[in-house]
């Protein structure tokens, strides 16, 4: 076999490798979950600032991010084998926890959080 044959027969291999290795990164990609909402008052009004907690309940790592100005906060790359709690804090008043379960199979979740924000 000549030598330019084996080296378009290298080429070729290491194409199709690195394609493979592209389709199954694409692949675990797609499985992973992601959780938002609107962290808001009793009176549906959004509450900036927030902060939102996600809690690994595998290896109870947290996690937080604010809320924006209308209120949103959202998380991605969670792993889908995995069960999350999520709460919000605001102004030492905290919402009620939520868990996304490993059984629900919606690889996006909206769990909106309500704190009853009192008046001082």
């Amino acid at each position: 076999m000549s030598v330019s044959r084996r080296m378009g027969i290298l080429c070729l291999l290491l194409i199709l490798c690195a394609g493979f290795a592209a389709a199954q990164n694409a692949k675990n990609e797609t499985h992973l979950r992601t959780v938002s909402g609107v962290v808001m008052d009793k009176s549906e009004n959004p509450l900036p600032g927030s902060v939102v907690f996600l809690k690994n309940l595998r290896t109870n790592a947290v996690s937080s991010r604010f809320a924006d100005h209308d209120g949103n906060y959202k998380f991605t790359g969670l792993d889908p084998n995995v069960d999350y709690e999520v709460h919000a804090e605001l102004d030492d008043q905290k919402s009620a926890s939520r868990t996304m379960s490993s059984l629900d199979s919606r690889k996006e979740m909206t769990l909106n959080l309500k704190i009853d924000k009192k008046k001082t």
